[in-house]
Parts: C-alpha cells; structure tokens; sequence
C-alpha cells in the first residue's frame, strides 16, 4: 500500500517505514503528526484517487529531527564591473517517518 501526500508545497511517494525529509514543520521531536492531503491512495488493484484530495484517507508521521539542507551557493559575476555577490542558503527541513497509511 501506497499513498501520495502533499506537504507543504511538494509531494511525496510513501509507504508505510519511509522516511522523507519535508519542509520545515512546527511540531516537536517524536510528535505524530496527521497528513490529510493524500492525493491518492493503491492498494494493491485499488486506486483511489483524490479531487484534489481523498476524503476520509490520512497519513500519520512521527517527526525524527529538525535540521538544516546542505548549503546552497548563489554567485553572481558581472564581469568588466569589478562586481560581484555571493549568497548562501540553508533550508529547514524536517525528517519525518511513516507510520501508517489508512483510508
């Protein structure tokens, strides 16, 4: 069994024991948190599929950690202008693993 959830602005493949790294969340360490934007759940020959989302269907997450993306590097070069910028990023995210998958 399956399900498509969407998390923030991105959407995620699970199955029940993944673990997926999503944005940022507000919850603690070692928390469940309820997802009930599943986009579609299969079950084997079973497809539900959602419009936009599924109703009845969820999917509960135990939050891991918090922690930082590798850091991203933006540089900017103009040349014959003696400029340039170098801007770095960290995203948050948080590392959130699959309990359970019902409909």
């Amino acid at each position: 069994m399956y399900a498509i959830i969407q998390v923030g602005a991105a959407q995620y493949k699970v199955n029940k024991g993944d673990t997926i790294d999503a944005h940022h969340l507000s919850e603690e360490d070692g928390q469940v948190v309820n997802i009930d934007q599943v986009l579609l759940v299969a079950d084997g020959e079973d497809v539900k599929i959602g419009q936009p989302f599924v109703s009845g269907a969820k999917v509960e997450a135990k939050v891991l950690k918090h922690f930082k993306a590798p850091r991203v590097i933006a540089y900017k070069f103009r040349r014959r202008k003696d400029s340039a910028t170098k801007k770095g990023h960290r995203q948050k995210l948080t590392r959130l693993e699959i309990t359970n998958i019902s409909v």
